[in-house]
């Protein structure tokens, strides 16, 4: 028998989970770990509530957490309840698939002003997040600055430009929507270090801000490059330059506009008598082989929110080599050390997408099959049930967190799929309600 512990349950874990039910059927033992009470990652609480067709992958994570030999462990915190150490000594092998949860900070004067944010706690605070849910964002200023030129900050801009009515089918919580409803934010810029060929927004969501009912993405005709340089782009990218270009050509005809600030670099927060945000010091920058160099001309942006979508890290574990440049464990093509591995975006970093997990998963159990065979006789499930028991740890089963989801989607306003729990010992309590 082997005993596999898997230590995160959004994509990369479910996937790597899959791969070894499917590796070694009855003859493994399966625990997917995770400190949250409700399994699924980022799919619940990173993936914007408006793309409720890309949150349908955790029906695929649902069969796969079903099967006999795999068992969700939630509401364990691995480091806290129980050291990597423990799971080593108890499990064939242990794989590390908590993603990254933290924000990469953005080192500049002012970053801890109030009303600046990192996106991973901004999406948090809209998506439900326990550990957001009580962020609070002011919203009352007229201007926005999102910094980052990814999906990331198409969301967050996307999400403070839409009206109440275009959140329908949407799972956004409710403290978030009420919040929005009463926004005053009129304009929210979207500044980039490099320029239109240079970002990495996918034409999708480029072309989401087209269709909204109180907002208009503006481009600077100026900021664009020939057009014949089009030509070289990959056929994505070549969509997505040409979104921009529309963008330029557009009319500013409503309430919001969404505008594109190409080479900006931000060089400080500057704040107000308060301490709150009240501007964005920015340098020009020029492209030179394709990175962005300083030119020394500065403007200011007044900012009265700002969010920062620069990236993520991993959070470092007790006991476990981290690469704080990188913000990811140290491994050698998921290998960290004997009996220990690291899957999705706490071995590459946060790139690809979440089908990118898939092959990553079903790589790492394909190590982990060369290097332990047979496995050693080691307790197991059995052990660390008995370890829960001893230290009181509450742990939370896939059933128990079936029993919130019927709670969470009873408790949906009309046209919503749920309304989630944004407090832990709200989501325990409705896991322990009869069926």
């Amino acid at each position: 028998m082997r005993h596999i512990a898997i230590v995160g349950s959004g994509p990369a874990g479910y996937y790597a989970a899959e791969a070894a039910a499917r590796a070694w059927g009855d003859e493994a033992r399966i625990d997917v770990i995770d400190r949250m009470p409700v399994p699924f990652g980022l799919i619940r609480t990173g993936v914007a509530p408006d793309h409720q067709s890309i949150k349908g992958v955790a029906r695929r994570y649902e069969q796969t957490a079903l099967a006999d030999n795999v068992r969700f462990v939630g509401n364990v915190t691995v480091g806290e309840d129980i050291a990597v150490d423990e799971l080593r000594d108890l499990y064939d092998a242990v794989i590390l698939a908590t993603g990254a949860p933290e924000d990469r900070a953005l080192a500049v004067e002012g970053a801890g002003l109030a009303n600046v944010f990192g996106s991973a706690a901004f999406v948090g605070w809209y998506n439900g997040h326990p550990g957001f849910a009580t962020l609070d964002p002011a919203l009352d200023g007229r201007t926005a600055v999102v910094i980052g030129m990814g999906n990331v900050a198409l969301d967050v801009a996307r999400i403070l430009a839409k009206t109440p009515a275009e959140f329908e089918g949407s799972d956004i919580v409710a403290h978030a929507l009420d919040a929005l409803a009463a926004s005053r934010v009129e304009r929210i810029a979207i500044l980039g270090r490099r320029g239109p060929h240079q970002c990495q927004m996918t034409p999708k969501e480029l072309g989401e801000l087209l269709h909204l009912e109180r907002a208009v993405p503006l481009v600077d005709p100026a900021d664009l490059p020939p057009p014949a340089e089009d030509d070289a782009l990959e056929p994505g990218q070549r969509k997505s330059s040409a979104l921009l270009r529309e963008f330029a050509r557009t009319e500013d005809g409503k309430p919001i506009v969404i505008a594109f600030d190409f080479f900006a670099s931000p060089l400080r927060f500057v704040g107000d008598d308060n301490g709150r945000v009240a501007a964005v010091e920015v340098e020009e920058t020029a492209l030179s082989d394709g990175r962005a160099v300083a030119t020394g001309r500065t403007y200011r942006i007044p900012a009265d929110l700002v969010v920062t979508c620069i990236g993520y890290r991993s959070a470092a574990l007790p006991g476990v080599p981290f690469d704080e440049r990188e913000g990811r464990f140290v491994n050698v093509d998921g290998r960290i050390a004997p009996g220990l591995y690291c899957v999705g975006w706490s071995k590459r970093g946060p790139t690809g997408t979440i089908g990118t997990n898939r092959p990553d998963g079903f790589g790492v159990i394909d190590l982990v099959k060369s290097d332990i065979g047979d496995g050693e006789g080691r307790p197991g499930r059995e052990g660390l049930d008995a370890l829960a028991q001893e230290r009181g740890l509450d742990i939370v089963t896939f059933r128990d967190w079936q029993a919130i989801e019927r709670a969470e989607a009873a408790a949906a306003r009309e046209g919503s799929p749920r309304e989630k729990f944004v407090d832990i010992a709200a989501m325990i309590a409705a896991s322990q309600r009869a069926p």
